[in-house]
């Protein structure tokens, strides 16, 4: 069975705005003020930590046991404004369903941990969409080794050999190679400019050149 399976921060949605207001709420927990603002989006998107050591860079440095005391604050203040901000791309919807339709199976792969992308995707309205979801935290790897891609192909029902992966980062092409499948990457994204250096085997700048494309790469 043909498989679509998409990366979430970054490529189905903009969570940047809630994860920096989750950075900084350490910050200011700290006493300082925030440290991080809306040109820091694609730090956002590289995870908690990288905020943390971007906005304590800021701040003269810290340690990494600095940087791991903060990271379950943050994660904390996340959760509890998971998405206060966070939009799903233009179009993100409109191309999954006709990828259902067509008897493609389509699930997610995150780096974000499971239980937080679940409610995410829950608040959202759209868990129902996908019939797959692996985060950080479900195996005891993550991407960019390959074993959370195949597993999210193998809970949606689909086979590997049939499989491609959409994401926004280094880190997804290099899963999608490892998995040895097609890597499609957006270009919509706070990185999305830097995508086409990474020469992945299509560029997405829309959401709505999707089935067609997915339909060319599954054949």
């Amino acid at each position: 069975m043909r498989t679509v399976i998409f990366d979430l921060d970054g490529t189905l949605a903009d969570t940047s705005g809630d994860l920096l207001a989750a950075a900084n709420a350490c910050f200011i927990g700290l006493g300082h003020g925030p440290q991080l603002g809306p040109d820091d989006a694609g730090t956002a998107l590289r995870g908690g930590r990288a905020m943390l050591r971007l906005g304590f860079s800021r701040l003269g440095g810290a340690t990494e046991a600095q940087i791991d005391a903060q990271y379950p604050v943050l994660l904390r203040a996340y959760a509890e404004n998971i998405d206060t901000h966070t939009t799903l791309y233009p179009g993100a919807v409109d191309a999954v369903k006709p990828l259902r339709g067509n008897g493609i199976k389509v699930g997610i792969c995150t780096n974000k941990p499971e239980g937080l992308a679940e409610t995410l995707m829950r608040n959202l309205g759209v868990r129902d969409l996908f019939a797959s979801l692996i985060g950080a935290d479900t195996l005891s790897v993550r991407k960019p080794d390959p074993a959370p891609f195949h597993e999210a192909v193998a809970r949606a029902g689909g086979d590997s050999r049939r499989a491609l992966l959409v994401g926004d980062s280094d880190t997804d092409h290099k899963t999608a190679r490892a998995a040895n499948v097609p890597s499609v990457l957006v270009t919509f994204g706070p990185a999305g400019g830097d995508m086409a250096a990474l020469q992945p085997d299509a560029l997405l700048p829309h959401f709505a050149d999707l089935p067609d494309l997915a339909d060319q790469l599954l054949r």
